[in-house]
């Protein structure tokens, strides 16, 4: 049995946002250990923190971070899966799934810290983001009616 086109774009959707969600996640990885953005944002937000301090600060968010991209590729998974089976509720989990990951990629990019700054970076703020798209495109796809043949 064959998926019909609108599942299988809306698979294809699924996977790439599976893959920026991966990317999303070790993003703050590549960037402790090269650009430094996040510990950057978090001296200039708490001057007075100890160089320990905010090594420890970046350790957490890499630990929260890391825990929503796992929970994001679970959720990746289970909606490709529930789409490829064709359950009768992937599209409307598959939207549950969307809202609720956009609202924590919203989070991410728009909460302020006490300092008065956001506490990601806008860099990794958007990266959380990304993903978001692919969903927006799953979504679209699969509650688009079938083309008359």
């Amino acid at each position: 049995m064959t998926n019909p086109p609108r599942a299988r774009g809306a698979l294809g959707a699924m996977y790439a946002g599976l893959a920026l969600t991966v990317l999303a996640t070790l993003a703050p990885y590549a960037d402790r250990g090269t650009t430094h953005l996040l510990a950057d944002r978090i001296r200039a937000g708490y001057p007075g923190y100890s160089p320990a301090r905010i090594d420890s600060a970046v350790t957490t968010y890499l630990v929260v971070l890391t825990a929503i991209g796992a929970l994001g590729v679970l959720a990746w998974l289970t909606a490709a899966w529930a789409v490829r089976a064709g359950k009768r509720w992937a599209r409307p989990a598959a939207t549950a799934l969307f809202v609720i990951g956009t609202g924590v990629g919203l989070t991410g990019l728009l909460t302020e810290d006490t300092s008065g700054e956001t506490g990601l970076p806008p860099e990794l703020g958007w990266a959380g983001m990304a993903p978001c798209l692919a969903g927006l495109v799953a979504v679209v796809l699969l509650w688009r009616r079938p083309r008359p043949a």
